[in-house]
């Protein structure tokens, strides 16, 4: 029984039980599930003997995962107890990481620094539950996972491979050039960039060739690594040679006869046709609807993420809230009094404990444990700042700016009265500019708007990817919320590139649209066009905004509807 014989997810499985330390780890995609379970007791038992299998909690602490000093063994021993960390006790293991989409960025970079070459030798098994594309792993992790694979409920036909002899083939597997090239081309072609892609794809391969009993890797063994490693990170699919215009036809060479140029050897023949079979293969397995997701979809690197994946900051002030029993970790006080309050009780029960064991009395001092620790909380009020978009383009002068201006003046002194704050972006011409950072200045709002042009083309994109990068940094500034008004007729002419068009503009603009909708931040579109405009109404659902049409707008209606959206 071959390994093509296997659903995709238990080709995965095996192939990370051959090379665990080579291919780094498994993003296994599916819910809670029988097959799930059958699946991972399956990977277990492929591993050696003896392996270590740790379950990694979201929310678990520094001094867990890496190791350090045990705070509640300390206090009742008197004296520092060291405790060692989850990873160095998964060392030449598995860590199997439940819900990874809900992973903080702390916790994915930890992990991924495991996984260099030079830590502590270990594969992570991440199981990816995320509902919708937004929610996915941290980049940085799903990087240094070679495998992705989705969980079907397809049964596994027989018996295991025989994983043992392979991992001892494994170090004897060589791959020759052509191959090499070919998975390389493969995911420059997909729009994957990364180099430990290639490099994942080129240990996947090898493995495969281990599990089918060969000393060299195989054309299967590459349309394997590619539909494994390569096929579910695509960003791109690959142009199609139908698809390209025909070259115009050389002009009549009136050089002296020269040496026809040498014919294609069989070489490169095979070269060429190699990669286009290992590309074919990658483009099939390509899961549906992968790359309409990908679309303008803020790559999850820097963090990737929205306010999801934010891990919160305690607040160190602001109104006083009622203790709570939790983990003291780095930026949280200690509430001593709350702390003792739940010490006390236990006094005379611990003290019977520390006789049995034989310990010394503890006189005077008080026992604790790491569940007697109460945690100071606080709310702090949460700033908003309200960023207006402007169109300032030709079709939105005269009338619809002197609107724009009037309602952000109306709405500052609401924020001055709430001590929010207001910024403001305006678009024309070929691009974006901020003509008031978030500031509380009535007079320094009223000074930037009196001297807001209008006129020149509308270059919708930039103006809404402007938005995006000034409504993320307000939200990753101590919590800040960010409300993005736009006033705008969403008729784009100008592309994201500068150039005039508007079938291009308009696409643009999605694209960008929906970087806004996977961030998460609230807006609001107002249509200043004399008539409810399509091309607004489509904006506004791409970027999950609440769409208001203001064909007559005036600036106190322009305030009532962003007032009712706060």
């Amino acid at each position: 029984m071959g390994l093509t014989d296997w659903p995709p997810a238990w080709q995965a499985a095996w192939l990370l039980a051959v090379d665990p330390a080579g291919l780094g780890g498994l993003c296994l995609r599916g819910g809670a599930s029988p097959a799930r379970d059958a699946l991972l007791a399956g990977l277990r038992q492929a591993l050696p003997p003896g392996t270590p299998w740790r379950r990694l909690p979201l929310q678990v602490d520094d001094d867990r995962l890496l190791g350090g000093l045990d705070l509640g063994l300390s206090l009742a021993a008197g004296r520092p107890v060291m405790q060692t960390g989850l990873l160095a006790e998964a060392a030449g293991g598995v860590v199997l990481l439940p819900m990874a989409e809900r992973a903080e960025p702390g916790l994915a970079a930890r992990l991924a620094a495991a996984l260099e070459p030079g830590a502590t030798p270990l594969c992570i098994v991440a199981l990816d539950e995320g509902q919708s594309p937004d929610e996915s792993l941290p980049a940085s992790l799903l990087e240094r996972l070679g495998l992705i694979a989705t969980v079907t409920a397809d049964a596994p036909p027989g018996p295991l491979p025989d994983l043992a002899a392979a991992r001892q083939r494994l170090s004897a597997v060589s791959c020759d050039d052509a191959t090499v090239q070919a998975l390389c081309a493969t995911a420059a072609a997909l729009g994957l960039a990364s180099m430990r892609t290639a490099w994942h794809a080129w240990c996947a391969a090898r493995a495969a060739a281990a599990l089918a009993g060969r000393t060299e890797v195989a054309q299967a063994d590459a349309e394997l690594a590619a539909r494994l490693v390569l096929a579910p990170r695509a960003r791109a699919l690959p142009q199609s040679p139908e698809a390209e215009p025909d070259a115009p036809p050389p002009p009549p060479d009136t050089s002296p006869a020269q040496e026809p140029p040498p014919a294609e050897g069989d070489a490169d023949v095979d070269v060429r046709e190699l990669q286009e079979q290992t590309l074919a293969a990658a483009q099939a397995a390509i899961p549906a609807g992968l790359l309409e997701s990908l679309a303008g979809a803020a790559s999850p690197q820097g963090g990737g993420g929205g306010r999801r994946g934010a891990p919160a900051k305690p607040a160190q002030s602001g109104r006083p809230l009622a203790s709570r029993r939790g983990t003291l970790r780095a930026g949280q006080r200690l509430d001593l009094l709350a702390t003792m309050r739940a010490a006390l009780p236990w006094q005379r029960l611990r003290e019977r404990e520390r006789d049995q064991q034989g310990l010394p009395p503890a006189g005077a001092r008080l026992l604790l444990r790491r569940d007697d620790f109460h945690l100071k909380r606080y709310r702090r009020p949460q700033e908003t700042t309200t960023v207006f978009v402007v169109d300032a383009s030709g079709s939105q002068a005269l009338n619809r700016l002197a609107e724009a201006k009037g309602a952000v003046e109306l709405l500052l002194a609401d924020c001055y009265v709430r001590r929010d704050r207001v910024a403001l972006l305006a678009f024309r011409g070929a691009g974006a500019e901020l003509l008031l950072p978030p500031t509380r200045s009535l007079a320094r709002a009223r000074r930037s708007l009196a001297s807001l042009p209008g006129g020149g083309g509308t270059p919708l994109a930039a103006g809404l990817e402007a938005a995006w990068l000034l409504g993320c940094g307000v939200q990753a500034r101590d919590g800040g919320r960010a409300v993005l008004v736009f006033l705008t007729d969403a008729r784009a002419n100008i592309a994201r590139d500068g150039s005039p068009g508007r079938t291009q503009a308009a696409q643009d603009a999605l694209t960008v649209a929906a970087r806004l909708r996977a961030e998460g931040l609230a807006s609001l579109l107002i249509d200043t066009s004399p008539r409810p405009e399509p091309a607004a109404m489509a904006l506004a659902q791409a970027m999950g905004a609440r769409y208001v049409p203001l064909p007559h707008g005036q600036a106190a209606q322009v305030h009532g509807a962003v007032a009712a959206a706060l």
